[in-house]
């Protein structure tokens, strides 16, 4: 899978962004300024939504990265659905003005993808994580660990977007997909990681650690 360079506004939201101005200077034009503001104000909306700005990636090699912007929602113990093994799961959720670009939280080689369909309730509830349209990949770290890396549809997300394939190798950091309009990613971890996120915290892709592999 080749790496998606930062163009700063994401490639999802081009057709978007320019739907959105041109109505706004359609307006403008041929009726007039003062209609045209609120039209404005949305391609401004939705310019800032599809923003994907570059991120430096930590030095520590055990760190296990966020995979998108948002607030921390969950860290819990519990079955990971998808491996079907205990699990650590750290739940980030993503509001309409956060960054939507999600990013691998670790290095490692994508071993299976599943998609689900599902509802569309509130990602910000736990029952979305099981309820909702999502889109899982299990990684395999290059030490052996299983992360699963979970994209989950929001009460307004109606589209995930997922670039990754089942053998490609994946780098902290790199982005693999995205998803449109408010939503959350679960990442569900080895249960002897050292985790350094509460519920509350904010955190940013690839910026912030969520947790550590213990050496």
């Amino acid at each position: 899978m080749s790496q998606y360079p930062h163009p700063i506004i994401a490639r999802e939201g081009w057709p978007f962004i320019a739907g959105a101005v041109m109505i706004a200077l359609l307006i403008n034009v041929y009726v007039s300024w003062l209609w045209a503001i609120p039209f404005w104000i949305i391609a401004v909306f939705v310019l800032q939504f599809f923003r994907d700005p570059p991120r430096n990636i930590p030095v520590l090699t055990n760190a296990i990265l966020a995979p998108a912007d948002g607030r921390i929602v969950a860290v819990e113990k519990l079955l990971d659905p998808y491996l079907e093994r205990d699990a650590i799961k750290i739940s980030v959720f993503m509001n309409v003005f956060n960054v939507h670009s999600n990013r691998s939280p670790v290095d490692g080689e994508v071993r299976d993808k599943w998609y689900s369909p599902g509802k569309f309730i509130n990602a910000d509830l736990p029952k979305a994580s099981l309820n909702n349209e999502r889109n899982a990949l299990w990684i395999k770290t290059g030490h052996g660990a299983d992360v699963t890396c979970v994209q989950v549809a929001g009460l307004i997300a109606r589209r995930i977007l997922c670039s990754a394939k089942t053998g490609d190798h994946l780098n902290r950091g790199q982005r693999f997909g995205f998803i449109r309009f408010g939503s959350r990613v679960d990442v569900y971890l080895p249960t002897n990681v050292k985790i350094n996120v509460n519920i509350g915290d904010k955190v940013y892709a690839t910026s912030s650690i969520l947790a550590e592999f213990r050496k």
